[in-house]
């Protein structure tokens, strides 16, 4: 596999460009950060979810 270098780079984004557009290019990076941070907030209320039940736990083990 060959390695890809700035010229090649900015033909690639040309190409994309002229194909998408310049609008449509923005919406799908928006949509893109978007998803990436609500897939980072999931992960952590997962953890923070896990967190308040193993201390739930360990609370009823210390009543008892």
């Amino acid at each position: 596999m060959s390695n890809l270098g700035p010229t090649e780079l900015i033909i690639i984004l040309v190409i994309v460009i002229i194909l998408f557009g310049v609008g449509r290019l923005s919406r799908i990076g928006g949509e893109l950060g978007t998803a990436i941070r609500e897939f980072r907030r999931g992960l952590a209320g997962e953890d923070e979810s896990l967190g308040s039940e193993e201390t739930a736990e360990e609370e009823k083990k210390s009543n008892e």
